[in-house]
């Protein structure tokens, strides 16, 4: 199950969308895209706080992100679809991870959104969600409206184009391959077996 980009607006007035992935393990990548470090295996999950499948997906992905090998780095890139409040998350995503308190309140941003039901779209609201959580306010806020944090989430709505993703939560594996699947337990088997074959394809293996 995926979010959709096409029925965006439907799902922020709380329809529940989604729609059947392909049953076959992967989407070629055309063209690849360059990975960071072409000797490890990278894996990028595009996302979003305010999908409620991504949110469904987390636990998930986290159990399996744990049994990685060293050889293996999992990325995550929120992206905005070009909507503004989807941009505001995306910049909560990152401020977050340059305030060191990405670990600590990753899950948590899900449960406020999708279990709490709040509002976290608007700076004002994401701001003083953050606070109440123990980010320093000063820290936050300068930090979210940086040009640092504005050209993050520019360059994930560009690899979002790039790598031709049209809905989350998307697996890209190594800049070669999307991860599908019927459900998410499918996708991640399907991913295995794609960095299995990125494992094969590297130089000297």
């Amino acid at each position: 199950m995926k979010f959709d980009r096409r029925y965006f607006l439907a799902a922020l007035t709380g329809a529940a969308l989604s729609f059947a992935a392909p049953a076959g393990a992967q989407t070629l990548i055309s063209p690849p895209q360059l990975t960071e470090n072409p000797a490890k295996i990278e894996v990028i999950e595009f996302f979003s706080y305010g999908c409620s499948h991504c949110a469904d997906f987390y636990p998930l992905l986290s159990a399996w992100v744990a049994k990685q090998g060293p050889d293996v780095v999992v990325k995550k890139i929120p992206v905005s679809f070009g909507r503004a409040a989807w941009a505001n998350i995306a910049k909560l995503y990152y401020t977050l991870e340059a305030t060191g308190d990405l670990a600590r309140l990753d899950g948590e941003a899900f449960r406020a959104i999708h279990g709490q039901r709040l509002n976290l779209f608007e700076e004002r609201a994401v701001t003083e969600w953050a606070v109440k959580n123990g980010v320093d306010q000063k820290k936050f806020t300068e930090t979210f409206n940086s040009f640092g944090i504005n050209s993050k989430v520019r360059r994930g709505d560009q690899l979002q184009q790039a790598y031709k993703v049209e809905g989350v939560p998307t697996l890209a594996i190594d800049g070669k391959y999307l991860a599908e699947g019927q459900n998410f337990e499918q996708m991640l088997a399907n991913a295995d077996k794609l960095i299995a074959k990125a494992r094969a394809e590297k130089p000297g293996k």
